[in-house]
């Protein structure tokens, strides 16, 4: 009974010295969150009916010096008081009131740029105007936000054959408080750390201004799976009042692993291959890196740019197999594969006859073959029309119209572009034979010429001349050279010529066989032309004179005699005129004089009228009707 009444003693007078020490009431938060470089407002609540006679701030850091430190001073003498030389100088701020009807006061200490060795205990002590006191505890938490982590892929591959994880990646993120946590990710799958499959190994740095940077590296056991996959890391870390996470951008990985699979390929891979083509072939495996290939044909090795076997200009030689291995030294793997080509061709065309003479009448046979690899169709033709289909044309009852040059064109069926084709000049043996006469083309209006033109079939090449001749004489004309072509039957001959009278052209073929001609009349081109000279008159004025001499040529006998006509017509009326006059038979007087002048205007007409048509005679009328008279007259 004794030992439980001591004990209950001891009770009531703990009780009893708590209500004493606790008779001012101090509320504070747990907790204050702030941002680093940001503004801090710690609060401290107390109940009084009183405002408090002084409050003091205290700081106490974390770790075994469980001391306190004031940073701040109030009492309602003194005011307030910031120990000088504090590291919170100029960076503290206090605001105090009080509010009598709910006997409650409000002090509020405010740290401005807040620093990362402002985080620590926070205690307010407030004291009434007896001896009774209170205080309260808030811890100051700092935080900074990290910056993007930054990821970076192992250069080298990885290969699926190794014995141990190998590093796929390494994150990094700097500048974080509190630590932030880094989670790796495949594939939005989180990676767990395992002993055999996946290891993660961390560091982390604490930086002179007390930043953390933290550091992983992520090692894994691929397969060939993961040459496909997406890594990246998570960030995740604290800010006030929340945590957030930020990504890093996503990446592939190399993967190696051994080749156990070999495929060829051949381009072009739908076409078929003709002479003169470049293939390629290729070879590819399922491993990576591709191995070293090797290609042999027909068991002979060839020179390749490893995967790759170009062939240039390929030749019906180049069919045949073709085989690409891949050797894997370091895991002994072998494999191979094949493919065969076929290179198409077609053979130069032979026809026969190669050349022939027929007689008009005979039949000939022509025959055309080309050696090819693929089925062909033939086809003739002759001056770009086709005649006909197959591998012998038969020419029936041989005619001039039989010759020519006759073109046979192979081509393959399923191979267009592979075509070829020969021809055979065929002449037929026959004299000369006109198919048409002479031929005149249009007159040059420069020199006022023409040209003839005539064609004679026959075999050999008959020769060809010309023969000109004047037909109103019957004397010959000198005949230009002529321009000769020859054509598949024969020859074609061309003169020009300047017919200053009508003449007659005649045009003779010749050859052993026989002789054959043919002419044409050719009408005269060309006209006498009008020239003009100056004479001057008694009373020196210059008049134009037309010139009266004629061209020389085979048609000026017919113009000079009509002028000679004209010319004495006009002399007789001339005469009678001046007869009359003479006599007196006509007026003399003024109203005479007009009417001469009226008759001698009226001859003027009929000069130019002639001067429009021939030049000789308006001279020899100027000097009867003009004014000017010659001195004979």
């Amino acid at each position: 009974m004794t030992l439980r009444y001591i004990a209950l003693l001891i009770a009531g007078l703990s009780v009893l010295t708590c209500k004493t020490w606790a008779m001012v009431d101090v509320n504070m938060e747990d907790r204050v969150e702030v941002s680093l470089k940001g503004q801090a407002e710690i609060s401290c609540i107390y109940t009084l009916k009183e405002p408090a006679k002084m409050i003091v701030w205290f700081t106490k850091s974390p770790g075994r010096d469980q001391s306190r430190k004031r940073v701040y001073y109030y009492d309602t003498l003194q005011k307030e008081i910031i120990d000088e030389g504090s590291e919170y100088a100029g960076r503290i701020n206090f605001t105090h009131s009080h509010e009598p009807q709910n006997s409650r006061g409000s002090a509020l200490l405010i740290i401005n740029n807040v620093q990362l060795s402002d985080q620590k205990e926070y205690i307010c002590t407030v004291h009434d105007v007896s001896t009774d006191s209170g205080e309260g505890h808030t811890l100051l938490q700092i935080f900074n936000s990290p910056s993007l982590p930054v990821i970076e892929g192992t250069h080298t591959g990885i290969s699926v054959t190794a014995e141990e994880p190998s590093k796929v990646a390494h994150c990094k993120v700097d500048d974080g408080y509190p630590r932030p946590n880094i989670t790796w990710y495949k594939d939005r799958f989180p990676l767990q750390q395992s002993n055999n499959e996946v290891k993660i190994s961390e560091s982390e740095t604490t930086k002179a201004n007390g930043l953390f940077t933290v550091e992983s590296d992520l090692y894994i056991k691929p397969q060939r799976t993961d040459e496909d996959a997406l890594f990246y890391c998570e960030v995740k870390y604290f800010v006030p009042g929340e945590v957030r996470m930020t990504e890093s951008k996503k990446i592939n990985i190399t993967v190696h692993y051994p080749t156990t699979k070999v495929t060829v390929y051949v381009n072009p891979r739908n076409g078929l291959i003709k002479e003169g083509d470049t293939v390629e072939i290729r070879c590819e495996g399922n491993g990576n890196p591709q191995p070293v290939f090797s290609f042999t044909h027909n068991e002979e090795e060839l020179s390749a740019d490893n995967e790759m076997l170009l062939l240039e200009n390929v030749k019906r030689s180049h069919s045949g197999t073709y085989v690409c291995q891949s050797i894997d030294f370091g895991e002994g793997i072998y494999a191979e594969d094949s493919v065969n080509i076929t290179v198409h061709y077609l053979d130069q065309i032979v026809v026969t006859p190669e050349e022939t003479v027929l007689n008009q009448g005979d039949d000939l046979p022509l025959t055309c073959n080309a050696l090819s690899s693929l089925p062909t169709q033939t086809s003739w033709f002759k001056d770009g029309t086709w005649l006909g289909k197959g591998h012998v044309l038969v020419l029936h009852n041989a005619s001039y119209d039989t010759a020519g040059l006759y073109v046979c064109q192979v081509t393959v069926s399923s191979l267009h572009e592979l075509q070829k084709q020969n021809s055979v000049q065929i002449s037929v043996r026959g004299k000369p034979k006109f198919t048409k006469e002479i031929e005149v083309g249009p007159v040059n209006k420069a020199d006022r010429s023409v040209n003839l033109t005539c064609y004679a079939e026959g075999f050999p090449f008959p020769n060809i001349t010309w023969t000109l001749s004047d037909q109103r004489t019957g004397q010959p004309v000198p005949v230009p050279e002529a321009e000769n072509q020859m054509t598949d039957t024969g020859v074609i001959s061309m003169i020009s010529v300047r017919a200053m009278s009508e003449l007659t052209a005649k045009c003779s073929a010749a050859n052993e066989l026989g002789t054959e001609e043919v002419s044409r009349k050719i009408e005269a081109s060309a006209r006498a032309t009008t020239t003009t000279t100056q004479a001057t008159s008694p009373k020196g004025t210059e008049l134009p004179v037309p010139s009266n001499q004629p061209r020389t040529g085979g048609g000026s006998g017919v113009i000079i005699a009509v002028l000679i006509i004209c010319l004495l017509l006009i002399a007789i009326l001339g005469s009678v005129l001046y007869f009359l006059y003479k006599k007196g038979k006509l007026p003399c007087g003024r109203s005479g004089k007009q009417d001469f002048t009226k008759q001698k205007a009226s001859k003027d007409d009929i000069v130019m009228e002639m001067k429009s048509g021939k030049s000789e005679e308006a001279v020899l009328l100027q000097g009867v009707n003009g004014d000017k008279k010659s001195p004979t007259e």
